[in-house]
């Protein structure tokens, strides 16, 4: 005879690191921020053979951090990183105050920005092509993250105006930079290239694109709208790891593309600079600077916080030590 009052066991809580994701969510945090917070948590529960967390404080928090600086030798970059995730597990999702941490920290080098001369941009884009060199340009004409060129949505380029808006930025910030006019008649092009491939897309059933913090719940029809697609799409559909499986959605394009594009480019050009996608961002600033336009308009364009960040251009610009005449040349 079956025991009808047996007592039906309580669910089961998440595992740690689905409550870390959750709570990231729940924050609207980026999936890249995600992605790195739970492998940093990872990291720190295998550094201390599986132990769990809640069982830990702050002598194996600072173990851990001494670690990457002192043994694993990391950029002070990462380690701050591993610091923010670990101080997120705490406080965020098992609701611990840690005591103040003892740790060596990694020294952040002060190195000067790599910058392209005006002919050097030239020589490195000549020698890309199609949607690769499109994005370059937008890179060095609107002074553009990586990510926020390949995140643009149709939306966000007004052309009436030769001006785009950059939404959620670096730190939450939306920002408005100009639209190149030597672009502007392939930006129209490739609006009309999303469009076409946006109606392919419905027709299969599909159609639909990631939408940004709670606005999927609010107005769940905008996923389906042109304006809400991405300029740069990517070739073929994709599952949202936070959506599931079921859902495909066109994503955009992968930067990785970009970043082989423009290395391709500047190997090509023989220039010997430590150069990346982000070269093009510097030397938008710098090359602003140097045209004479004041400190505060450059910050803005590029979305700083602090004027400071952006100070950083000022010795790199030719009336800094390039524009200085060498005792030795008045002999």
């Amino acid at each position: 005879m079956s025991n009808t009052n047996s007592a039906t066991p309580p669910p089961r809580s998440p595992r740690l690191l689905d409550q870390v994701r959750e709570a990231t969510r729940v924050r609207h945090f980026s999936i890249r921020t995600e992605q790195a917070y739970v492998d940093w948590v990872t990291r720190f529960i295998l550094f201390h053979n599986k132990r769990h967390p809640k069982d830990m404080g702050a002598a194996e928090v600072s173990a851990f951090l001494t670690h990457l600086a002192v043994e694993r030798q990391l950029a002070a970059s990462s380690q701050n990183q591993a610091l923010a995730a670990v101080l997120f597990l705490y406080q965020q999702v098992l609701r611990v105050e840690l005591p103040r941490l003892d740790f060596l920290r990694a020294k952040r080098p002060e190195r000067l920005p790599v910058v392209f001369s005006v002919a050097e941009v030239r020589d490195v884009l000549d020698r890309m092509e199609g949607i690769h060199q499109l994005l370059a340009e937008l890179l060095y004409g609107s002074g553009l993250r990586l990510l926020e060129a390949c995140r643009l949505r149709v939306k966000d380029a007004d052309f009436d105006r030769n001006q785009m808006v950059v939404r959620d930025a670096k730190g939450g910030r939306d920002r408005v930079v100009p639209l190149p006019g030597r672009v502007r008649g392939r930006m129209q092009e490739q609006v009309r290239k999303v469009a076409a491939i946006h109606e392919t897309d419905l027709a299969a059933g599909h159609g639909e694109v990631w939408l940004p913090y709670a606005f999927a719940k609010k107005c769940p029809a905008a996923a389906r709208e042109l304006g809400w697609q991405y300029l740069f799409p990517s070739a073929r559909l994709s599952t949202d790891p936070r959506a599931g499986a079921a859902v495909r959605m066109r994503h955009h394009l992968h930067a990785n593309g970009l970043q082989k594009a423009v290395q391709k480019a500047v190997r090509s050009a023989g220039i010997t600079k430590r150069a990346s996608c982000h070269t093009f961002r510097h030397s938008f600033a710098t090359h602003l600077l140097e045209a004479g336009y004041d400190i505060r308009t450059v910050q803005e364009l590029l979305g700083h916080a602090d004027v400071s960040t952006t100070m950083v251009y000022t010795h790199v610009v030719n009336r800094g030590p390039g524009g200085v005449q060498s005792p030795l040349d008045r002999l």
